[in-house]
């Protein structure tokens, strides 16, 4: 996975720009215990925006990703923000599934379908167990992934976005191919880029292959790894997911 994002991390804030990453912060933090001095690991933080915005409501953040790219864009977004929110951040390299920072914390977060990217059933429990590793008794681990019901509903669909700055022009082909017997689909991507001060024009090939999950499934893993409460709800909503919430959201708390 990382050569898929050390070539990402230039593109991926222009990409998702429109991505409202205060409203899904807020959505998380509703379900986070309130306090002061609270800490919380954000596995596969990417660029930082979400561990920003938890900084900015109190959190300590301490984001971990396996791209030297994309922490290289969250280091700058850290340097970029007042005294008082940029120490109430820390960033390192690791892969959610093996990484220890030797600390607990009071929740571990996973956003933007991190644990979708784990589609190996030994990826999926050790990510669990990470997560589980670093939670103090009755911490809480919150993710997002995509939902099984709804991408073989829907099946997914081939997409074109355009978009662009001041600098550069993107235009990105989502190609998606469907491995029902994994539960994966293969989303290959052709990223163009033109840099409009020089005309030069850039390509980009890549390949993300996402699992689809099932409320039984993260069940079961649960029961296998000492957690306690379970609780689902479509991404963003408070109701159950159904057949047209393609992401779903999950919180675990440890025992």
């Amino acid at each position: 996975m990382s050569g898929v994002f050390d070539a990402y991390g230039r593109y991926y804030d222009l990409l998702y720009r429109d991505k409202d990453y205060a409203a899904e912060t807020d959505y998380v933090a509703a379900h986070l215990p309130k306090g002061q001095g609270l800490r919380a690991l954000d596995l596969g933080c990417g660029t930082g925006v979400h561990a920003e915005h938890l900084a900015r409501r109190g959190w300590c953040v301490h984001g971990v990703d396996l791209s030297a790219s994309m922490l290289e864009k969250a280091a700058a977004r850290k340097a970029s923000l007042p005294p008082d929110i940029a120490r109430n951040l820390s960033f390192a390299e690791g892969d959610v599934r093996t990484v220890r920072t030797g600390e607990t914390y009071d929740a571990v977060v996973s956003l933007f379908h991190v644990m979708s990217y784990q589609t190996g059933n030994d990826d999926l429990a050790a990510a669990f167990a990470t997560a589980a590793a670093h939670l103090k008794s009755g911490g809480l681990f919150l993710f997002d992934y995509w939902y099984g019901p709804a991408v073989l509903a829907q099946k997914p669909e081939r997409r074109t976005r355009h978009l662009q700055d001041d600098a550069i022009d993107v235009t990105r082909t989502a190609v998606p191919v469907l491995r029902p017997s994994e539960n994966v689909v293969d989303v290959n991507y052709t990223v163009a880029i033109t840099v409009k001060a020089t005309g030069e024009r850039l390509a980009i090939n890549e390949t993300h292959s996402m699992r689809y999950l099932f409320l039984p499934e993260i069940e079961g893993l649960a029961a296998g790894q000492d957690w306690g409460h379970c609780a689902h709800a479509a991404w963003m909503k408070t109701e159950a997911p159904g057949e047209r919430d393609w992401a779903a959201f999950t919180v675990l708390e440890r025992q």
